[in-house]
């Protein structure tokens, strides 16, 4: 069915709804428990449009037949879930993902979870998360793709690719709804739900160019945030949601609040009551609201509100022509219940279980490697000892914001060592250390899927005692640190980035032995290890069900590390926020020395990751040494693998700006290859810069601009790359 026949048959049904029909299909409401008979009622009355987390194929159905054939239109429901990294198969947390730099694992995994969420019976999820984090204490982070709004533009992309493939409607796919629109990630101090306050070149030019890119990509959906935007709601923003998003962007879709966010806008102080809250969001843009129940969802007053002329009929008809018509491209008029008899070969498929691993392997960073510890040379080793809090959780290795895994075939770091050596190699374990609750627990825990890892208790001083004594007994030690999973995510902020409990002690006890330590830090955010040095630092985040296979691959190298960081890495938590790309402001030559007491630079620059191998950089090109403004520029760079293994480099490429309307950042990626390369072998990696690559918002005009200027080009490895050249920018 075409754009048109789609209006057209929209447009029929819309004429034979009452207002009271209209505001249902408005309504998302959350459905916990089975078989809740006032849940049903609702939706045989029409006062339903959607639902949200429900996962058993039988109750998603039976939901189903309750609007289909009990309801006076008949009209189907759509059922959307947080599929964020995986249903069933769970790929790494997606910062891990943007940590690998390769769209094309990216967009493969993201269509693995979408599959299986299709075939249990769910049309919608609530991902990308796509919010650009520069603050480490922020939990959410982990959902998003780091602190450059190029390398979130990207990974946006790929991930709405995955989820709806080539277009709304596509079999085994779901449609896509990048959050949380918009600013969610600047909230002040890291806390999550917490007011952001953005100038309008930062919004621009930093935090909505990934939401742009996923519309660009066909997302059909964007959720608004919690909070305010520069004192303004984002759920009742008509700036951002009405002029930009579906004015200036054309946004065809629809859009949605958070969880009972059209509702908080008088929690907020900006609405009067619960029908003033439902007017305001409706006339700001907002089609559909989540809510956790009936009594919470305000858009039940918007009929009363249309009787007296609060919201127009326009304004009304607006938002559920969006709804309808993504009913419509997803099918559900003609097919609106799932094939049961599929459920278990796509949930089982090995296939995804392969992604899995391979996404996990390519998402691992290699911070630190001084002696070459790794790979481990298994002909040199006889006995490992295997220690840490996380070395053999399950529910951790997953990470959060999952809710039908499977515990049972998760791969743990400690199984999957084990699984590699067999009976070749002597494997002892230890926790180490107790790891400790939160002081403030979250609410989520007590979710069905999201439970926290059994805690494993034990005497620190006895167990840390036992695990060196195992060091000593081995000839390598494995630290496997860093933090459980629901100290990161939703409401899971924190005020320090230091290793939780005491698994400083342990980490330092175990280097004090002299033996060759490896630490695997598994979290998703900079760590400040003070100054524990271990031989070697992998970072593998939350690798997901084949997580425990991917590690001990990359530890034997069988996979060699490939990703990059896509944040800065700062020493300490006083250095926050420190993102790459800032302006050079006055005296640049004394940025590095501002605090007194420490160092200014980053541990680990953004985009930095070793290998096994090392690659150089050479023969930079630049296609003309000046360009007309709106034309563009060809950059070639030679990189060359001068290691013994075929491995992956992320070759990378940089820009700035040397005088403009506005100053713009010492450094801004604009380009990036993933290249394999064989022992010796040299690529070309090229690089073509738009007009679109350098265009800024500038204050100064409070518009689009793109200058007459003189540009330098960085290309290597990571952030600090050295390697330049510059060209001019003239007018034609």
């Amino acid at each position: 069915m075409n754009d048109q026949l789609i209006c057209e048959w929209v447009d029929a049904l819309l004429a034979q709804m009452t207002p009271e029909e209209k505001a249902g299909q408005l309504c998302q409401l959350f459905s916990f428990t089975p078989n809740d008979t006032s849940i049903t009622d609702e939706i045989a009355a029409g006062r339903v449009g959607a639902i949200l987390v429900v996962r058993d194929p039988e109750e998603l159905d039976r939901l189903q037949r309750v609007a289909v054939e009990q309801s006076r239109l008949g009209i189907p429901l759509l059922f959307g879930f947080d599929v964020i990294h995986g249903l069933r198969t769970i790929l790494p947390v997606p910062i891990a993902m943007a940590a690998s730099w390769d769209m094309e694992i990216i967009e493969a995994g993201q269509a693995v979870a979408a599959a299986e969420a299709r075939a249990i019976g769910l049309h919608w999820t609530f991902a990308p998360m796509v919010d650009i984090a520069r603050d480490p204490r922020w939990g959410r982070m982990i959902e998003g793709a780091g602190e450059d709004p190029y390398l979130g533009s990207a990974v946006a992309s790929a991930q709405v690719r995955g989820f709806q493939g080539s277009e709304i409607g596509a079999a085994g796919r779901v449609i896509s709804g990048p959050k949380h629109f918009a600013g969610y990630g600047a909230g002040l101090g890291g806390r999550d739900y917490d007011e952001a306050e953005i100038s309008d070149s930062e919004l621009r030019n930093i935090y909505l160019p990934p939401f742009k890119a996923a519309i660009d990509a066909g997302a059909g959906n964007i959720m608004c945030a919690y909070m305010t935007l520069n004192g303004v709601p984002a759920t009742g923003n008509n700036w951002l949601i009405t002029d930009v998003l579906k004015g200036e962007w054309g946004f065809s879709g629809f859009t949605v609040s958070d969880a009972n966010s059209a509702y908080d806008l008088a929690t907020h102080n900006f609405a009067k009551d619960t029908a003033d809250a439902a007017v305001r969001a409706l006339n700001a843009g907002l089609d559909m609201e989540m809510s956790l129940s009936f009594k919470n969802a305000c858009y039940a007053t918007l009929p009363q509100s249309l009787s007296v002329g609060a919201v127009s009929e326009e304004k009304l008809n607006d938002a559920v022509r969006r709804v309808l018509a993504m009913k419509v491209r997803m099918g559900l008029f003609e097919n609106p219940y799932a094939d049961h008899s599929q459920v278990n070969t796509v949930l089982d498929n090995p296939v995804h279980r392969d992604v899995a691993r391979e996404a996990a392997e390519k998402s691992f960073v290699l911070l630190r490697n001084d002696i070459g510890t790794l790979p481990l040379d298994r002909s040199k080793i006889g006995s490992l000892a295997v220690i840490g809090p996380l070395a053999d959780s399950a529910r951790d290795t997953l990470g959060p914001w999952v809710f039908d895994h499977d515990l049972a075939e998760t791969v743990t770091v400690l199984q999957g060592i084990k699984s590699k050596v067999g009976e070749e190699i002597e494997v002892a374990y230890s926790p180490g250390v107790t790891m400790i609750p939160r002081l403030n627990p979250s609410f989520f825990d007590a979710l069905p899927g999201l439970e926290p890892a059994a805690r494993v208790e034990v005497d620190d001083d006895a167990e840390i005692r036992r695990a060196i004594m195992l060091v000593n007994e081995a000839d390598c030690a494995i630290l496997v640190l860093g933090e459980a999973q629901n100290m990161i995510g939703e409401a899971a902020s924190r005020s320090s980035l230091d290793l939780p409990g005491r698994q400083q002690d342990l980490l330092e006890a175990v280097i004090a032995t002299g033996k060759p330590v490896i630490l695997l830090l598994m979290s998703a955010r900079p760590l400040d290890l003070k100054s524990a040095a271990p031989d070697a630092i992998l970072k593998i985040w939350y690798p997901g069900t084949q997580g425990g296979t991917a590690v001990a691959n990359t530890l034997f190298g069988d996979a060699i590390p490939g990703g990059k960081l896509p944040f800065n890495w700062v020493r300490s938590i006083g250095q926050v926020p420190l993102p790459y790309a800032r302006m050079k402001t006055h005296q640049p030559k004394e940025r590095e020395n501002r605090y007194w007491d420490e160092q200014g630079t980053p541990l680990y620059p953004f985009g930095f990751g070793l290998s096994y191998v090392t690659f150089t950089y050479d023969n930079l090109r630049v296609s003309s040494p000046s360009i007309a403004l709106g034309d563009t520029l060809t950059i070639l760079v030679d990189v060359t693998n001068t290691g013994a293994c075929t491995a992956a480099e992320v070759a990378q490429l940089y820009i700035h700006q040397r005088y403009g309307s506005a100053a713009r950042p010492i450094r801004e990626l604009k380009g990036f290859k993933r290249l394999t390369l064989s022992p010796g072998e040299t690529q070309t990696a090229e690089f073509v810069l738009t007009a679109q690559d350098l265009i800024y918002w500038s204050a100064t005009v409070r518009d689009w601009v793109q200058d007459e200027t003189i540009i330098d080009v960085m290309v290597g490895g990571d952030s600090a790359a050295t390697l330049s050249a510059s060209f001019e920018v003239r007018a034609p």
